[in-house]
């Protein structure tokens, strides 16, 4: 869970992103060659505490421990500090390293609500790629086969699609690890569309471009052959188009 030269941006987004209440990694302080920086996810924000490197142990605070893996174990149990909502700061779910990510992603804003006092330089609106990806595309009806224009966004296993960008509650939310194949689909009368395909039904849906179609379809395939090799399965990508209804 140590990240050499993260940045204090790229971090909240890990955690934000990625994390859930209790996420935790270290990373190189920008300020001292001995001091490293510990980011926490609490609720809906990160906080950041310097931990300094004396010899060969660890300095947070007044404590002292002779390892961060001593460091860690006994701020699992204590809590760091209390955020603002009162909520106390423990340190549950080490964020690794060595985190695999596909090779095509959506850039990732940084949440300016967390950047207080800072200038709009300090702000690094593209951060590395975290498996997310959002944008609008345009979903067949299940019942009413007409065309609407939904936002769409794709956090782990969960693809969610909303009235617009501004909706808080997805009008529903596809898990993915019960889809079983994602591919380009030809059809439909409309242009640049993919599929879905669930055992209960198949949804269609299609991008303003054939890059952004295609884009969508190899993150969301890359989500599948990750759920696949959890549940010790195999996923084959389509070698043919599905012209199927």
């Amino acid at each position: 869970w140590y990240h050499h030269n993260l940045s204090r941006h790229a971090a909240e987004a890990l955690l934000l992103s990625n994390g859930t209440d209790g996420s935790f990694l270290l990373r190189k302080s920008k300020e001292n060659e001995n001091l490293f920086s510990l980011s926490v996810r609490a609720k809906d924000s990160v906080k950041h505490f310097h931990v300094e490197r004396i010899n060969s142990s660890y300095k947070f605070g007044f404590n002292e421990f002779s390892s961060l893996k001593e460091f860690a174990n006994h701020f699992a149990n204590q809590p760091l500090i209390g955020s603002e909502t009162g909520t106390l700061i423990v340190l549950k779910s080490p964020y690794p390293r060595a985190v695999e990510e596909p090779s095509i992603y959506e850039s990732v804003r940084v949440h300016t609500a967390m950047q207080i006092g800072k200038t709009k330089d300090d702000l690094v609106l593209n951060a590395p790629s975290l498996g997310t990806k959002e944008g609008y595309l345009t979903k067949q009806g299940a019942l009413v086969k007409n065309w609407k224009t939904r936002w769409f966004t794709l956090q782990r296993n969960e693809l969610k699609y909303f009235k617009d960008k501004w909706s808080t509650e997805p009008i529903r939310t596809l898990d993915l690890t019960e889809c079983t194949a994602v591919q380009f689909d030809y059809s439909q009368e409309k242009i640049n569309c993919f599929c879905l395909v669930f055992p209960e039904r198949t949804f269609y849906m299609c991008a303003k471009t054939g890059i952004e179609a295609d884009e969508w379809i190899k993150i969301l395939r890359w989500k599948l052959i990750k759920v696949r090799s959890h549940l010790g399965l195999h996923y084959t990508c389509p070698s043919k188009p599905f012209l199927g209804g």
